[in-house]
């Protein structure tokens, strides 16, 4: 299995398929990169790279404590060992944070963001809400809990909320509960005006709670693109994968 190694200790697992325009996905805490199975169809048009945040999936625990930079440093690594000089950054939900402090820190090497329900700050009292649950359920009720509620969530039939599950409970408690807790904190609204590359922003159209969080993006970085996906809520790789697909490839192939 294909691994790249941080300070000789970190092993980050990655997949990459297909050829042409490189397209990386950044998954959001605990989901691991399980949940983007559904756009490896993209490889018929991009070279589609996929990994585990350490802590995730099958990667192996942090060795330090987790921050949002520490977490976007290692997508540097990542970009070095695959030797990408650009590629089309792609996210979902709060592994947004974590794509954009990489395109903050690095954005020579981001052709394109995407950022798929995502948010530059947690200002709402539903999302706020939404991470406080989080950390209860990782602390007081253990990753197998919220294994099982993502999974029910995401998936669009029993094999695959099961299998969502069972990747979800490879993560490791102590991380996924520090990512919770970095993702509630982390804030780079004002920086966003630093952002130079084209930035495309993708929404359920009934996914009303992520909806205010548009108005800040269009405010500092004016140049984002909006896109809304009708009758969808905040599952969009794994329940409304055609129209997000059909998207990413208008978008950066046209």
């Amino acid at each position: 299995m294909p691994y790249i190694t941080i300070d000789d200790v970190i092993q980050l697992y990655y997949e990459e398929e297909g050829n042409g325009k490189p397209l990386l996905f950044i998954h959001p805490p605990g989901m691991g990169s399980m949940v983007f199975a559904n756009q490896r169809a993209l490889s018929s048009d991009f070279r589609v790279i996929t990994y585990d945040m350490r802590g995730n999936g099958k990667s192996s625990p942090s060795n330090c404590p987790i921050s949002i930079p520490l977490l976007a440093e290692d997508i540097k690594r990542l970009f070095d060992t695959l030797e990408l000089e650009r590629a089309v950054v792609c996210s979902y939900s709060n592994g947004g944070s974590t794509a954009l402090e990489f395109a903050l820190r690095y954005p020579h090497h981001v052709e394109q963001l995407i950022l798929i329900g995502g948010f530059s700050e947690v200002s709402t009292i539903w999302l706020h809400a939404e991470f406080l649950l989080g950390i209860y359920i990782v602390k007081g009720r253990a990753v197998s809990f919220l294994a099982k509620v993502l999974g029910q969530s995401h998936g669009k039939n029993t094999a695959e909320k099961k299998a969502i599950a069972q990747y979800v409970k490879l993560a490791n408690k102590n991380d996924l509960l520090a990512m919770y807790k970095e993702g509630l904190t982390y804030c780079c609204t004002n920086r966003l005006s630093q952002l130079t590359m084209p930035l495309l922003l993708i929404y359920g159209a009934c996914d009303y709670y992520m909806h205010p969080y548009e108005a800040l993006f269009t405010t500092y970085a004016p140049h984002a693109k909006v896109v809304y996906i009708e009758k969808a809520r905040h599952q969009i790789p794994t329940k409304h994968f055609c129209e997000l697909n059909a998207i990413i490839k208008t978008y950066c192939l046209t």
